[in-house]
C-alpha cells in the first residue's frame, strides 16, 4: 500500500514522504480499515515537528482521525465486523494518511449516516473536544455568550456549531475576510476580524461591558492574555491548545479579583479515564448530525498525492474549515 511517512522531524511539506509499504496487520484490540477519509489536525503538524506530547517512533504515518471501512479485525475485538463503516482515532505509527490504517477498537465508533466520509472523518476529535470543553469543563448554558478564537479552524468551527446547538450567542474571532465568511457560514452570530478589529472592545460593546461567559481558546499566548480583559463575572476561559506557539502564564491574582475560572482541557484523557463518556458523546454528536445541528465544513478534499501540501497549508494557517484526505 501507499503511505505518507515521516522519516525526519520538521515541517510537514518537507518531511512527509510517500512510501510503498506492507499493509499492517491488526493486533489485539485493533481493527484495520481501508481509509475513506482522514481529517488533518494540528496535532499531525506538531507530530511532524516532534513537538506533540505523543511522539511515535520514526518512521511513522500521521493522521490521527479517520473514517474507513473495516477490512480486518484483531483478537479481543467485539461489536465491530468486517464491512462496518466507522470513524475514530488511529493507532500510531499506522495513521490515516495512507490507503489503510490501524484503529484502536476502543476508539472506533459507527460513522454517522447523515455525513459523507470526509465529513464523518472530521467529526471525531474536533467535535469531541468541543463538546467536552463546552459542556463538561466550561458548563456552557443557553443564553450565555461564547467567544471562540480561531473560529474558522478545525476545533474553532466545531465550537461555533456546538455553541449554537447549546443555545448560546456565539462570537467568532478570525484572521482575514475569507475566514470571516466561513465563520459566518458556520453560524456565528458576530464575527470579528482580528486584523482590523480589537476583539476585546467588540466583545465589551456587544455585551454592554459584561464580557463573554465562556472563552474557547485553542491559540494561547497574547490571545489568552487579552481574553482576560473581556471575560464576564463568573466567566470561564477554556484552554484548549497553543496553536499560536506561545504558552502563556496565568496571572492568578487577576482571576481572583475578576472572579473568573481558568479551565484546562486535555480531551484525550477521557479515553483513558472515562471511555464511556466518549461513547456517549459520540451518540450525542451522531444525533446532532442527524438533526443538521452539526456538520463539519470540509473546505478541501485532498487526493493521496496532495496530503503533504495540504497539511503544510494547515501548518501555515492558510486553511479554513477542515482539510480532509478523501480518496
Amino acid at each position: 500500500m501507499k503511505a505518507w511517512r515521516v522519516h525526519d522531524l520538521g515541517e510537514p511539506g518537507t518531511v512527509l514522504r510517500l512510501d510503498t509499504v506492507a499493509r499492517p496487520e491488526p493486533g489485539p484490540r485493533q481493527v484495520l480499515v481501508r481509509v475513506t477519509g482522514a481529517a488533518a489536525n494540528f496535532p499531525d503538524v506538531l507530530m511532524c515537528r516532534g513537538l506533540y506530547q505523543v511522539r511515535p517512533p520514526l518512521p511513522f504515518t500521521p493522521g490521527v482521525e479517520v473514517c474507513g471501512e473495516v477490512v480486518a479485525v484483531g483478537a479481543d475485538v467485539a461489536g465491530i465486523a468486517i464491512g462496518d463503516r466507522v470513524i475514530g482515532g488511529t493507532a500510531l505509527p499506522h495513521g490515516g494518511f495512507a490507503e489503510f490504517a490501524l484503529m484502536d477498537a476502543a476508539q472506533t465508533f459507527p460513522a454517522p449516516p447523515a455525513l459523507d466520509d470526509a465529513e464523518a472523518a472530521a467529526l471525531y476529535i474536533g467535535y469531541q473536544t468541543g463538546w467536552f470543553g463546552l459542556h463538561r469543563r466550561a458548563g456552557l448554558k443557553a443564553g450565555e455568550t461564547l467567544l471562540v478564537h480561531a473560529a474558522a479552524g478545525g476545533v474553532g468551527s466545531a465550537a461555533i456549531q456546538l455553541g449554537k446547538a447549546a443555545g448560546a450567542r456565539v462570537i467568532g474571532v478570525v484572521g482575514g475576510p475569507e475566514k470571516a465568511a466561513y465563520a459566518a457560514k458556520l453560524g456565528a452570530d458576530i464575527v470579528i476580524d482580528r486584523r482590523t478589529e480589537d476583539f476585546v472592545e467588540v466583545v465589551k460593546d456587544v455585551t454592554n461591558n459584561r464580557g463573554a461567559d465562556v472563552v474557547y481558546d485553542p491559540v494561547g499566548g497574547d490571545v489568552y492574555a487579552r481574553s482576560t480583559k473581556c471575560i464576564a463575572f463568573e466567566g470561564r476561559i477554556l484552554v484548549v491548545g497553543f496553536a499560536g506557539g506561545d504558552i502563556q502564564t496565568a496571572a492568578l491574582n487577576h482571576a481572583l479579583v475578576k472572579n473568573y475560572s481558568i479551565v484546562g482541557l486535555h480531551w484525550g484523557l477521557y479515553n483513558a479515564y472515562e471511555p464511556a463518556a466518549v461513547a456517549e458523546c459520540h451518540r450525542t454528536l451522531t444525533r446532532l448530525a442527524g438533526e443538521g445541528a452539526v456538520k463539519p465544513l470540509v473546505s478541501e478534499r485532498l487526493s493521496l498525492e496532495g496530503i503533504a501540501e495540504g497539511v503544510q497549508r494547515l501548518a501555515d494557517g492558510k486553511t479554513v474549515g477542515r482539510v480532509v484526505y478523501a480518496p
